[in-house]
This record gives structure tokens, C-alpha cells and sequence, in this order.
């Protein structure tokens, strides 16, 4: 539950941070982007956990009772939230080191922790270095926009089970 709330609390903070850097003030874009970087890559740590401790611990299932479908979307959308919990970090993570003045500017993780970008991204040729910078944006951006809609979804979902079917599956996953 700890993990699941942490992860899903990390990826609604990228979003909001994500959505926000095109309208704060310059000055406020790149503490804002170091910021999203730190949260992700926390996420992606978390993420790691979270799989180590789903190999040994199954998740309580479904009630029978739901119709079928309702257990393949449910189970469909968790999978595509795995993915995308790892997806969005590591794209994200590739789109950084391919940046063009990563060499000049270091990564910390929350100011605190120094972090390393990918050096088999860093190393390659400038020309192909942007090239990437922006195949690897657009993909992070993709699976960003893919994210928001398996959410929303998700989110609707309980939401669906708890005050229209009277159903809770939200005590699934509170203390």
C-alpha cells in the first residue's frame, strides 16, 4: 500500500510539474525541471521495489462477483500502469542524458544526491545526441499523455466501484 501510494503520489506531482514548466516564470523552469527529474527517478527506485515485492507478495483479488470485463480492464490498466512506471522514468532519463549541455550542467537528485546520466547517450555524436534529444522527448512526452488517460481511468474506476456500486475497492488499498 506504502508503495503504491508513494508512486502514485511521485507520478501526480510529475504530471502537475510537467503540465506547469510552459507557464511559470523563466527563472522557475529549471528548478522545476530538477525537480521532475528527482521524482522520477525516485519513482523509477520505487518502481523496482514495488516489483520485488510483487513477485513474493500477490495482490488480494478482485471480487468475483464483477463482471469479467470489469476484471480484464482493471487488470489491462494495472499492467499499462507498470509499464508506464517504468517507461516514463527511463524515457525520461534517456531525453536528459541526450541532452546537449548535460556534460555542463550535473544532476542531483533533490540537490542532495549526485546522479549520472546514461553514458552510452552521452558519449555519442552531437548531431545524433540531439536527434535523440528530441525522438527521446517525444516518446517521454507520448507515454506522459498515455499516462494521464490510464489514470484518469483508473482513478474512475474506483471511484465507479465505491459511490455508484457501493463497492469498496478503495479499502483494498488504504490501512
Amino acid at each position: 500500500m506504502v508503495l503504491h501510494w508513494l508512486i502514485a503520489l511521485g507520478m501526480i506531482c510529475n504530471v502537475a510539474l510537467a503540465l506547469s514548466a510552459d507557464y511559470l516564470p523563466d527563472d522557475w523552469v529549471r528548478p522545476v525541471i530538477d525537480l521532475h527529474k528527482s521524482i522520477g527517478i525516485t519513482v523509477l527506485g520505487l518502481a523496482i521495489v514495488r516489483i520485488l515485492w510483487r513477485v513474493t507478495h500477490k495482490p488480494p483479488p478482485l471480487p468475483e462477483h464483477f463482471p469479467r470485463w470489469e476484471r480484464a480492464a482493471a487488470h489491462a490498466a494495472h499492467v499499462l500502469l507498470y509499464v508506464l512506471i517504468f517507461a516514463l522514468p527511463i524515457s525520461g532519463w534517456l531525453h536528459d542524458s541526450a541532452w546537449k549541455d548535460a556534460a555542463t550542467h550535473p544532476m542531483s537528485l533533490f540537490h542532495i544526491v549526485p546522479w549520472f546520466r546514461l553514458g552510452f547517450i552521452m558519449d555519442l555524436p552531437p548531431a545524433l545526441k540531439e536527434h535523440l534529444h528530441d525522438v527521446f522527448g517525444a516518446i517521454h512526452t507520448a507515454f506522459g499523455y498515455v499516462l494521464y488517460v490510464v489514470l484518469a481511468l483508473h482513478i474512475l474506476g474506483a471511484l465507479k466501484h465505491e459511490l455508484i456500486d457501493r463497492e469498496s475497492v478503495l479499502r483494498r488499498m488504504l490501512p
